[in-house]
């Protein structure tokens, strides 16, 4: 009798599996699991402890570079200060509104630029708007006291020269004089930029970036006069490169000077950095806060703070924020440290102290 649990034995021949056809859909669900298994998974700030990866969105972006916003604005703002006052100015020295007035409102709108610039490419319109204001006023008041003051040191500067023999203005020791005099105009211009954001950190810098910027905008100011042969374009091209230079030192010496700072590798404002220069700063959503986050309905109106104590640095977190892929309440932070808060990251960094 047959046995019935025997069954036909199965047998498959390289022909058979030559005849063998995968489907598109499959073939791509195994590579896709293959690729899944080969490359590494990196976390984000839904997945703590994984290690973060971010790539530096912003490298390139020189319109968040401080040197280039600060000369820009101070550029612009000076010559719309010469601008409004050059049709009624007469060379030689004369008796109307626009001889008096053009170094004042030069300087003003020059420092009304550095004002809004920061708060302009943070898209912090409302900061804009009252940090403007006070430069405006500060710098007017500011114009008209330092103009006085460099009046004076070029008065001084040009009778030491004189007394050297020189009594031309095609002699380089003449400029010198006058840019010694047009420091300044970027001593103004510095300390209204730190007084407005509450910083006497960021007054020192900004007096030290103003002083540079300004002295050598004013040594060129007689060069330029000899070579247009004419007032009015070498006071233009003279007051644009005075708010031109000054801002750009003004953000060279910030970014050299620098010992703590937030460098945004992700979001909106990669490429910017944030100096740490108060003892609290605030992050948030608020437009008022330190570092305005915008862009992202998760990050809270005052979504944490860093403290700077000493040497020493501190993270305190109101909201979800992730260092180095880890959650974070209350953290020390250390230089090269992660940020994550919503769709922005931001590098931690600090200069070696000897």
């Amino acid at each position: 009798m047959a046995n019935t649990d025997d069954k036909t034995t199965l047998k498959i021949t390289l022909e058979d599996l030559e005849k063998v056809s995968v489907s598109g859909d499959a073939h791509a669900v195994a590579v896709a699991a293959a690729a899944t298994s080969a490359v590494r998974q990196y976390g984000n700030i839904a997945s703590p402890g994984a290690e973060p990866v971010i790539k530096d969105e912003g490298k390139s972006n020189i319109f968040l570079q401080g040197w280039f916003y600060l000369g820009v604005a101070g550029m612009l703002g000076a010559v719309l200060g010469w601008g409004i006052c050059e049709p009624r100015f007469l060379d030689g020295g004369g008796r109307l509104w626009g001889n008096f007035l053009i170094i004042p409102l030069v300087v003003a709108l020059m420092c009304f630029g550095f004002g809004v610039a920061e708060s302009i490419v943070e898209r912090s319109l409302n900061k804009a708007l009252w940090r403007g204001l006070l430069s405006l006023v500060l710098g007017f008041v500011g114009g008209i006291v330092f103009d006085q003051i460099a009046n004076l040191i070029f008065v001084i500067a040009v009778g030491i020269v004189a007394e050297l023999g020189v009594h031309t203005a095609r002699n380089p020791a003449f400029w010198i004089a006058r840019g010694m005099a047009w420091m300044v105009f970027g001593v103004a211009g510095g300390i209204v930029y730190g007084l407005v954001d509450r910083s006497g950190k960021k007054i020192r810098y900004g007096i030290l970036g103003g002083i540079i910027g300004a002295g050598l905008g004013g040594m060129i100011f007689d060069p330029i006069a000899l070579g247009t042969n004419a007032g009015a374009p070498s006071r233009a091209i003279g007051f644009a490169l005075l708010g031109l230079a000054t801002g750009v030192a003004m953000g060279i010496v910030e970014s050299a000077l620098k010992d703590r700072w937030l460098y945004v590798a992700a979001g909106p404002l990669a490429g910017k950095q944030f100096i740490l220069y108060k003892p609290l700063t605030v992050i948030g959503s608020n437009q008022q806060a330190d570092i305005y986050l915008f862009k992202d309905p998760s990050i809270q109106a005052t979504h944490g703070s860093i403290e700077l104590r000493g040497a020493q640095t501190f993270l305190h977190a109101e909201g979800p924020v992730f260092v180095s892929g880890q959650p974070a309440k209350n953290r020390t932070l250390q230089s090269g440290d992660l940020i994550q808060i919503g769709r922005y990251a931001f590098h931690f960094r600090e200069r070696q102290r000897k």
